[in-house]
């Protein structure tokens, strides 16, 4: 089982939050360094969101 896959089944459920969780640390990346990897940044925020499920914090949530 990888790393991923692990990291998928703890937060089965809690998708939103990392994605919220993502976007945070991006900004604080991005504070950090001026914005100076904020292209970088960005790209990585957008990978880890979906490799964990999180949406785009701009995105509705899909009804349950």
């Amino acid at each position: 089982m990888s790393m991923m896959d692990r990291l998928r089944g703890l937060l089965k459920g809690h998708e939103g939050q990392a994605g919220k969780g993502v976007e945070k640390a991006g900004d604080y990346v991005d504070e950090r360094t001026q914005g100076k990897y904020r292209g970088q940044v960005d790209t990585a925020q957008d990978k880890l969101r979906e490799q964990l499920g999180g949406q785009d914090p701009g995105q509705e949530q899909p009804p349950r």
